[in-house]
């Protein structure tokens, strides 16, 4: 048996009950860490739920999770935690793929993730179009298939959600390279970095998507006690200070006026 669970975006009380219940019953629990972070430490779930759990990266969810994890569930009780919703991210739904190949039963526990509590900023979800993924740039690789996803959603009227990088047990390259495996600090793209990286497109691709005086709002700690919600011109939502991770960023279309009352109290 196979349970994925959502574990919402807070602190260890965000599980649902029916997902505390499985996880309760089950022989194993692994944590998949890379693809998002809560607000507290691993060992705070551990304690809540009073099991032991089993920190998952990326290496071993899309390299070892067939033999770790998905041959044990044949036999055993395995739940398999997600920050978020358990379909937030791709990675999560191959998985499911995988174990429902080799006969694994499988149940979905969901929870809140970025995609629906983003409403918190006041912004309607139903006028939200497709999300897009701003990834960190390198000196030689700024993929910028973003912008023209921005400007369809523009177009349509629909608000874009900006999904912000984060660098969770990256092997250096350098090293790597000479046969040493030694992982890079973690890294979370803050809303500073984002908006200097669509800047930088802007003034590359010069469409008039978008400008330092474009409307954002940057979101910070969604679902956290301290979460922080900011609204403003782009160039001064860059320079406001946000705190800790996870940052995120919406670029809102044509607002309704309840949408324009929200935001007002963020400004």
């Amino acid at each position: 048996m196979l349970y994925l669970i959502g574990v919402g975006l807070g602190d260890e009380r965000d599980i649902t009950v029916r997902g505390l219940d499985a996880v309760r019953s089950s022989d194993k629990v692994y944590l998949e860490y890379y693809t998002s972070i809560l607000g507290v430490n691993h060992s705070k779930l551990e304690e809540f739920y009073g099991k032991s759990i089993v920190l998952a990266d990326r290496n071993f969810v899309e390299e070892q999770a067939d033999e770790m994890l998905l041959d044990a569930a044949k036999f055993e009780t395995i739940s398999f935690l997600v920050v978020g919703d358990p379909f937030g991210a791709t990675t999560h739904c191959d998985l499911m793929l995988r174990a429902r190949k080799i006969g694994v039963v499988t149940e979905v526990i969901h929870n809140a993730s970025i995609m629906n509590a983003i409403g918190c900023c006041g912004l309607q979800l139903y006028s939200f179009g497709e999300a897009v993924s701003l990834v960190f740039f390198t000196e030689s690789w700024k993929p910028n298939s973003f912008y023209s996803k921005i400007s369809k959603n523009l177009h349509h009227g629909l608000h874009t959600l900006l999904l912000l990088d984060i660098k969770v047990k990256e092997p250096n390259m350098e090293m790597l390279a000479r046969g040493k495996t030694v992982f890079e600090a973690p890294r979370f793209m803050t809303i500073a970095q984002a908006i200097d990286q669509l800047l930088e497109i802007e003034n590359e691709l010069q469409e008039k998507v978008y400008s330092e005086d474009t409307l954002v709002v940057g979101v910070a700690r969604v679902g956290q006690k301290d979460q922080m919600i900011k609204a403003g011109r782009m160039i001064d939502v860059r320079n406001f200070e946000f705190g800790a991770p996870l940052h995120s960023l919406v670029i809102p279309a044509q607002l309704q006026p309840i949408e324009q009352e929200f935001l007002d109290s963020f400004m």
